[in-house]
């Protein structure tokens, strides 16, 4: 309880600190988002206490104190976009809370749905290959548009996958160490269904995601690390064949080995002769300008350099694919890290929980859901800081986007239930 009042209070600073900045006055209207979502995380927190009063404390409040980071932000870069994220963050709660009281009394029911989750897995990852409701955003082909509602169904892939690789992992873990083909045919689907991702949709983040994940529960389940080396040098060469014959990825490969040149080439986006910095890298360059302006301290929230004298964005898409940079521009190398720690608190806290589960399932499931965190927030801020190549996916909480934070709460109530029963079993 009390560290959602701590949540609560550092929400109320952000906001009125963010608007202070931007209107030069301070409302209370400017604290209702403060006020609204700290009602709305203790309602969260009366659901978790009453179906899984033993789960771990601290897991709701840090994902409470990230998603209020990231709608502090995003209500900075703008309000229109602020109030449509705080509807989702609301749907992601009462996903949340539907999921605690519906599994509550045994969540391991959904191990006997094992292949349904993995085909569910797959059809969701390549919802967005259908015709007439796929849509290609910066290049890659990972949105479902239905009507007035545009969605990754890849985000509720990654849970579905998780909960197949518990199952299936566990219990195969024996026998997959024989290497039998038969045993590893699954898996060995997984690889390929990655591969198909990478090709079909142009995207390199949610390939190496999903096959990282794979790997990362592998590992725990066999502790072989031959077998994760293997896998990741199937995919390696797999990539290497996707590189070669799919121009988008190459371009992201091209883009993060060589974001500035000085020479003009070939820009696609216009048709003319320009330095890659002024067109394929663009976002990239701008993204560590914006990073390398913040310095140490930062420039203050709602102070950052965003848009241009007629209005335009300097970074295209900071609020979903590059919020980070924002937030490392206006808190700087100081707020960057914190940021970071508590992504690493969570994670410690995810495998925590898996080293306290008493059964092989539990154990996968709570490491499954760790490792996919960890590994997202990994592979979307090493892609800004160009230690890979960038993706397109979101920061786990704290980018712009519905079908993220409804995902990542469903992580969050996995990681209770395991944690719940762990504890109760413990006692």
């Amino acid at each position: 309880m009390l560290t959602l009042v701590a949540v609560g209070a550092l929400t109320a600073i952000g906001f009125a600190s963010v608007y202070i900045s931007l209107e030069s006055q301070l409302s209370t209207g400017s604290l209702g988002y403060a006020v609204f979502f700290f009602g709305l995380y203790l309602a969260a927190h009366v659901v978790a206490r009453i179906a899984v009063p033993l789960a771990d404390p601290y897991l709701l409040p840090i994902a409470g104190l990230l998603s209020a980071i990231g709608l502090t932000e995003i209500y900075r870069l703008g309000p229109r976009d602020a109030f449509r994220q705080g509807l989702w963050v609301v749907i992601g709660v009462a996903v949340f809370a539907a999921a605690l009281l519906w599994l509550r009394r045994d969540y391991r029911a959904i191990e006997s749905y094992k292949y349904l989750f993995g085909l569910g897995a797959i059809l969701l990852l390549f919802l967005p290959l259908a015709p007439g409701i796929g849509q290609t955003v910066n290049g890659a082909r990972l949105w479902v548009h239905v009507g007035s509602l545009q969605f990754q169904p890849g985000e509720l892939g990654k849970i579905a996958l998780i909960v197949f690789l518990a199952a299936y992992l566990r219990e195969k873990r024996e026998v997959l160490a024989q290497g039998r083909l038969k045993d590893w045919g699954p898996l060995l689907v997984i690889w390929g269904g990655a591969m198909l991702v990478l090709f079909a949709t142009d995207d390199l983040g949610s390939a190496l995601l999903y096959y990282g994940v794979f790997l990362g529960m592998l590992y725990v389940a066999t502790a072989r690390i031959a077998f994760v080396a293997a896998g990741l040098g199937l995919f390696l060469a797999g990539a290497a064949a996707v590189y070669q014959g799919t121009p988008h990825v190459r371009d992201r490969v091209l883009n993060w080995l060589q974001p500035w040149t000085t020479h003009k080439i070939y820009c696609p986006v216009n048709g003319q002769m320009a330095f890659r910095q002024d067109c394929q890298s663009y976002q990239e360059v701008q993204s560590l300008y914006s990073i390398a302006h913040g310095g140490f301290g930062g420039t203050g929230l709602g102070n950052g350099t965003f848009t241009t004298a007629a209005g335009h964005q300097v970074i295209p898409d900071v609020s979903t694919d590059f919020i980070y940079s924002a937030l490392a521009q206006e808190l700087g190398l100081v707020g960057a890290a914190a940021l970071l720690m508590i992504y690493m608190v969570f994670v410690l806290r995810g495998f925590r929980v898996a080293l306290a589960a008493s059964d092989g399932f539990s154990k996968l499931l709570a490491a499954g859901l760790s490792f996919g965190f960890a590994l997202q927030t990994f592979v979307i801020v090493g892609g800004i800081l160009r230690v890979i190549p960038l993706t397109g996916i979101t920061l786990p909480f704290v980018s712009y986007g519905g079908s993220s934070v409804v995902s990542n709460f469903l992580l969050v109530a996995g990681l209770m239930l395991v944690s719940h029963r762990a504890n109760r079993g413990a006692a």
